[in-house]
């Protein structure tokens, strides 16, 4: 490994796009959560497709370790170089190629973020879906296969990424997939690269499906007696046929500390947050049954509403959680534990994750995409505290574990990164294997995000 040699090739090709300022390196070796920082050797600011595969060409010729950066929102330590190298940003790649009103689908550069790709589309009636909470860059939403809180409607970035351009290791570029709503043609290699985190291929190009904007939209709140309430009402609605376009879970610190930090006044109790998607009627007669379900399983307090404030309002809080979390602990940073089960063990994961967090004298704080049974678990750590962050890793390991138990998965949004590389041989068993050889055919130097997802000799 030369990252010295690969540096110097990189700054003739690249001249002032390629920065190895301390405090520039600084900026992109750290994280949102309690990962310790780790500086790049250098930045590079590629600007354009040809130009990402020359830098590979030249990293995998000097074995330099490459990792590819979004907008650093990611919560598993997902793009921070354990190797050092040189981080790939596309801040300079953000560019809508092509939109087809007509077939419903945008092609568009990796450092495009969702929120500036929805207000590109509304002129066309259009919008796309997946909602992390985070203003992610489309390119990390793929490479994480994100998904977030309107998953349980329209899918994760797995059902709406349609085609990929990939730059391989050795610089090669690849197309994957097509535009054609449905393919038998071989193997399915965008669907293998969504998800793989940069340790397969970097992403250039994405061809995404569209949804179109909603004649209505109507957002609602319901409170809960207990979580199993609240579940079962998820349950009970998606099992009629509801349409639910978004679920979610938030219990009572979760609630308190959201009232304090957005200004509301919900009352301190479970709660859960919908949106239905439709026509005036639609939404009104899908409004009323959920609230029927609800009463029928003892919520009460529910309020629903068309109006665009009421909505923000609500949705802007409940995006907010994470800093609500964080403004009521002061010299706190987060971890943040992401995993799925079956819908019909959620209620007793998350009280038993309740149950785990206050023995350890923590006060639970647990929100989730419930109807696609994903929850998470807020857990503060002060920085650079090994007591907080050994139990604080504990307790996550107990979850996993406990989730695995289940049938569930160790991740169900933020992926795998370093966080929770030490559960995937647990929880895929011999495929893990296979996924390592996969990794050594598409990356045989190893130097696409080494030390993510998987472990390789």
């Amino acid at each position: 490994m030369s990252i010295e040699n690969a540096i110097g090739e990189l700054k003739t090709l690249m001249g002032d796009r390629l920065c190895i300022s301390a405090a520039e390196r600084k900026q992109y070796g750290q994280n949102e959560t309690y990962y310790k920082e780790m500086l790049p050797d250098a930045v590079a600011y590629p600007k354009d497709e040809k130009e990402v595969s020359q830098v590979m060409e030249i990293c995998n010729k000097h074995k330099c370790p490459v990792i590819p950066w979004g907008t650093g929102t990611s919560l598993e330590g997902n793009s921070i170089p354990v190797n050092g190298g040189v981080t790939l940003s596309f801040e300079n790649m953000k560019k809508i190629l092509s939109v087809s009103p007509d077939d419903m689908d945008v092609t568009v550069q990796p450092g495009i973020t969702r929120e500036e790709l929805n207000i590109n589309l509304k002129e066309f009636g259009l919008f796309f879906p997946v909602d992390p909470g985070a203003n992610a860059s489309i390119g990390g939403m793929a490479a994480t296969r994100a998904s977030g809180t309107t998953a349980v409607r329209y899918g994760t970035m797995k059902e709406n990424v349609i085609g990929l351009k990939v730059v391989m290791s050795d610089g090669r570029i690849i197309k994957t997939g097509s535009r054609a709503r449905k393919s038998s043609a071989g193997y399915d290699l965008t669907k293998l690269i969504v998800g793989s985190e940069g340790t397969l291929g970097v992403i250039t190009e994405l061809t995404l499906r569209l949804q179109g904007i909603p004649e209505e939209i109507a957002s609602a709140i319901c409170s809960f007696p207990d979580t199993a309430s609240a579940v079962k009402t998820i349950i009970e609605t998606i099992q009629i046929g509801i349409p639910i376009a978004r679920s979610e879970l938030m219990d009572s610190t979760s609630i308190e500390a959201v009232n304090e930090y957005s200004k509301l006044d919900l009352p301190i109790k479970e709660h859960l947050f919908f949106e239905f998607h439709g026509s005036s009627s639609s939404v009104k007669e899908q409004s009323e049954t959920v609230q029927e379900i609800a009463a029928g399983n003892g919520g009460g307090d529910f309020h629903w509403s068309t109006a665009t404030e009421d909505r923000n309002k609500l949705w802007k809080a409940r995006h907010n959680y994470y800093y609500a979390i964080k403004a009521k602990n002061p010299n706190h940073t987060f971890l943040v534990t992401d995993i799925c089960v079956p819908i019909s063990n959620l209620a007793e994961m998350i009280d038993q994750t309740a149950k785990e967090m206050k023995s350890k004298g923590m006060a639970p704080s647990i929100m989730g995409h419930v109807g696609d049974g994903n929850f998470h678990s807020g857990i503060m750590v002060r920085p650079n505290n090994d007591d907080d962050i050994n139990l604080a890793k504990d307790l996550t390991r107990r979850i996993v574990e406990r989730a695995l138990e289940l049938e569930g998965t160790c991740t169900g949004e933020h992926g795998v990164g370093i966080g929770k590389i030490e559960f995937m041989e647990k929880e895929h068993g011999e495929a893990y294997h296979v996924m390592s050889s996969i990794k050594r055919t598409f990356d045989p130097n190893g130097i696409l995000n080494p030390g993510k997802v998987v472990k390789i000799n």
